[in-house]
């Protein structure tokens, strides 16, 4: 059975909104609110949710790009160490930071536009490790072939390659080190679809070999039940759902996770529409509303949920589907028939 390698607990995130340039004040905003998951070796957890929620903050907080106001990231270690990834002291943090690393939305912005491809690939590994020139040549050369690069081209610069070449070479930076997590933050979202596909298969392929585990952050749930074991939604920093991705499809427990499934099109010209339009403006994170943060667009709300903050509970048989929802058990919520899930 794959063991878990991270487990995160109550992790927050907190930032300083000023809303008056001339006293300088400002104002707390909690961008992450409680954020408890785990992940097991090997799986891929997909984060969704709206525009702001706070998946991507999500992701550079688990990395330590940004730091958490409060809460645990525990890391499994190779060696069954379990360290707090938050507070580790720099000796430690560079032994174990080539462990967890990131893929961006933008390749273009994410790879700097002074250094040749070979360069940006093999920055990481001259940082890391201790390695001759030409164990650093081979093994930049050989991460090359694993995502489809011509070894050739490393000497040519960012602007010289197309947009699924580049993330192509942000994905071989990223996997230089021999990660065990990868965060992929919209790692497709700004490539064609045509290219998308090779992204997702190339993603597929490097995690049977390799046995990465990844956090896919992605607004597109089509891909997201293509790659994904588990999927994780987030509603104002908060996850309000998480379960298999078959659950998530085929049995939502959560209102929001009903309203965001019903916005994925169709490709059957002929199907009618069964959107739900959610009514009313998304709540401002400075200013949320009490109760259920959600209950002013909910279709189901009652008084208790705009007055009571729903706790994340294990429903069902298994206890393995988590909802925050007063009603989660009572709710007859519909999914979205893609037909059969993606292989």
């Amino acid at each position: 059975m794959p063991e878990r390698i991270l487990q995160v607990t109550d992790l927050n995130k907190e930032f300083k909104v000023k809303t008056n340039k001339i006293f300088k004040r400002s104002i707390p905003v909690k961008v992450l609110k409680d954020i408890t998951f785990d992940l097991v070796e090997g799986e891929t957890l997909s984060i969704v949710g709206e525009s702001g929620s706070g998946k991507t903050t999500l992701g550079r907080c688990v990395l330590k790009g940004l730091d958490a106001t409060s809460g645990e990231v525990i890391y499994q270690t190779e060696d069954d160490r379990e360290v707090d990834y938050l507070n580790l002291n720099k000796e430690d943090f560079k032994k174990y930071r080539k462990d967890i690393q990131m893929i961006f939305q933008d390749p273009y912005s994410a790879l700097n536009p002074r250094m040749t491809v070979y360069d940006i690939i093999s920055e990481p590994l001259i940082t890391n490790f201790d390695l001759e020139k030409r164990e650093v040549e081979e093994l930049v050369g050989d991460i090359a072939k694993k995502v489809g690069l011509n070894p050739s081209l490393m000497k040519r610069y960012p602007h010289a390659f197309s947009g699924g070449q580049r993330q192509r070479i942000a994905i071989a930076r990223a996997l230089i080190t021999q990660p065990r997590i990868i965060v992929c933050d919209e790692a497709v979202s700004a490539l064609d679809v045509s290219i998308q596909a090779q992204i997702i298969n190339l993603l597929g392929d490097l995690q049977k070999e390799f046995g990465i585990t990844y956090i896919f952050i992605s607004h597109d749930l089509s891909v997201v039940q293509t790659i994904s074991d588990r999927v994780a939604v987030m509603h104002l920093g908060r996850i309000v759902e998480l379960a298999s991705v078959d659950d998530i499809f085929d049995n939502p427990k959560h209102p929001y996770t009903e309203a965001l499934l019903s916005s994925v099109p169709k490709a059957d010209p002929d199907a009618t529409s069964d959107r739900i339009i959610l009514e009313g403006e998304v709540p401002n994170p400075g200013n949320p509303p009490s109760g259920c943060e959600f209950h002013p667009r909910c279709p189901y709300a009652t008084e208790k949920c705009m007055t009571e903050i729903p706790e994340i509970k294990a429903i069902g048989k298994d206890k393995r589907h988590y909802s925050a929802c007063h009603y989660a058990e009572e709710l007859q919520l519909r999914g979205v028939d893609y037909g059969a899930k993606a292989q």
